[in-house]
């Protein structure tokens, strides 16, 4: 009874080994998914404030005189 007993005991270790090292590749994954999910906000945030200087150029531009596609392709750089 001895030896079975101590077959169990080593299937059960291998199970424990395993299921510890499942947990802590789901936790790892969560934490990047986390991490990216913040790093997408973060790139969020500065398209948005680039959209409003952008929109405040092409306003700022259209009071000088230009047209909408003429202040559009400034504001983008153009000449």
């Amino acid at each position: 009874m001895t030896g079975e007993n101590k077959k169990e005991k080593k299937i059960c270790g291998a199970k424990a080994k395993a299921m510890f090292a499942y947990g802590i590749i789901q936790l790892g994954s969560g934490v990047v998914s986390a991490v990216a999910l913040v790093a997408i906000a973060l790139s969020l945030c500065s398209l948005k404030k680039e959209s409003h200087v952008f929109n405040e150029c092409v306003g700022e531009m259209q009071t000088n005189g230009m047209s909408s596609s003429s202040a559009v392709r400034f504001c983008n750089g153009g000449k």
